[in-house]
């Protein structure tokens, strides 16, 4: 196992695993609830992490969290309102359709 992403944002380390997870990448949050021992702990030491299970998977994985996956698909336009959307919109912006 490896420590691929950490961050005092309890969201932001379940939203990196489930981009992990995905995309066929293993992996587990730790020190989910550390954050309440700060001040007996380093602060450093009290961030969630995500780690992998294979440490293989880790350049991987940091690349993905670092760089983000591009959306696929083609644009397409909303059948209400007409308006253009990019492949990684499921709702229309405009008119909420």
């Amino acid at each position: 196992m490896q420590r691929v992403f950490s961050s005092f944002d309890l969201m932001a380390v379940h939203h990196a695993r489930n981009l992990l997870e995905a995309e066929g990448i293993g992996a587990v949050v730790r020190n989910e609830r550390l954050a309440s021992a700060m001040g007996e702990l380093p602060p450093a030491e009290c961030q969630a992490e995500v780690w992998v299970m294979d440490a293989s998977d880790a350049p991987r994985a940091e690349r993905l969290l670092r760089e983000g996956r591009p959306a696929s698909g083609p644009a397409w336009n909303c059948p209400a309102c007409g308006e253009r959307l990019e492949p990684q919109f499921a709702q229309c912006w405009r008119c909420g359709h």
